[in-house]
């Protein structure tokens, strides 16, 4: 089998996840390199890795580069990614600077896979919430199509950061410990406990940046504007694994059992819906693995072709590290 040199940005949450699930997945690496800002040592999964400062000649002898990228201030892909094409590799970035962009292409391999091909040194990973929703739906837009989508995210604090993980850490401990410790809050306030409606910037009409992203990102990747999409993206207490609450209006006739078929028989899909014994999915099950989750599959008993999912993956793995992975994959197949 052939390997591939492949280089690493950040070292993040994310960028972790990344060089971990490399690993797993037996990625054919031949030659793995890990930037970030700064020389260090960093250890994931008892294993040392060498982190070398990210220089724009950094790239020399990279195959692939998988940018872990940031969903707030600009990443850094928007500085080297462009430095890294033109050494030789193709780019695959976990940030948002690329997403929209005309020529680049915005994939996740369960629904659009053939975008790769289209690729000018440059492939974008969607957002973490869009990337499950899409590997639940695609199967059903295929086969039935779809008129309309409602959203409600429930988003875990991994989403935005080890920072994030550290705060909520450190605020169950202070209430379990009854301490009177101060705790920094980067994410604005306390989470635990605690739930914050809303994700990103507000922007047109009062929605979010993170709310746009699922409408826009969606559209993208499944090729069609005329799909009406509306998100209420939502951060809650939950330390990893974003859940969905899903509405969706098909264009052809299907019923519950049709849907539930389809998606026992999608790639990456594990349907979990037993609701007689109080079975669906949650969080806790999807910690570590990169499939997405789907249950409480139901119809809306006042819409015609209309019906409820629940959605659950986690978002480290699928929602950002496993799904470039995936397209590094699919790009060598190619």
């Amino acid at each position: 089998m052939k390997k591939y040199n492949v280089a690493v940005v950040g070292v993040g949450a994310v960028g972790q996840e990344m060089i971990r699930v490399l690993k797993q997945r037996n990625f054919p690496v031949n030659d793995l390199k890990i930037f970030a800002r700064s020389d260090r040592t960093i250890t994931v999964d008892n294993t040392n890795y060498s982190v070398k400062e990210l220089r724009k000649d950094s790239f020399a002898g990279v195959n692939i580069a998988l940018f872990a990228g940031t969903e707030g201030e600009k990443g850094a892909a928007t500085v080297f990614a462009a430095e890294a094409v033109k050494q030789g590799a193709v780019v695959i970035d976990n940030g948002a600077d690329f997403r929209m962009e005309k020529d680049v292409p915005l994939v996740v391999p369960e629904a659009n896979a053939k975008d790769i091909k289209s690729h000018k040194g440059i492939i974008a990973n969607p957002n973490c919430s869009t990337i499950q929703m899409i590997v639940a739906l695609a199967p059903i837009y295929r086969k039935f199509g779809l008129k309309r989508i409602i959203v409600s995210t429930y988003q875990a604090v991994s989403g935005s950061g080890r920072s994030g993980i550290v705060q909520i850490e450190d605020e169950y401990r202070k209430w379990a410990n009854n301490s009177a410790e101060p705790v920094e809050q980067p994410m604005g306030d306390s989470i635990a406990f605690n739930l914050f409606p809303h994700i990103g910037g507000f922007a047109e009409d009062d929605y979010t940046s993170e709310e746009w992203k699922m409408v826009n990102e969606t559209h993208k990747i499944f090729h069609d504007k005329k799909i009406k999409i509306s998100a209420t993206t939502v951060r809650v207490s939950v330390r990893n694994g974003h859940s969905e609450a899903v509405y969706i209006e098909t264009s052809k006739k299907c019923t519950v059992d049709d849907i539930k078929k389809l998606l026992s028989k999608a790639p990456g899909v594990i349907v979990i819906d037993d609701p007689k014994n109080n079975k669906y999915p949650m969080p806790s099950h999807c910690d570590g693995k990169d499939e997405v989750f789907v249950g409480r599959v139901r119809r809306d008993p006042f819409v015609k072709n209309a019906f409820w999912l629940w959605v659950v993956a986690d978002n480290l793995r699928k929602g950002a590290a496993s799904n470039a992975v995936q397209i590094a994959e699919e790009l060598i197949k190619q």
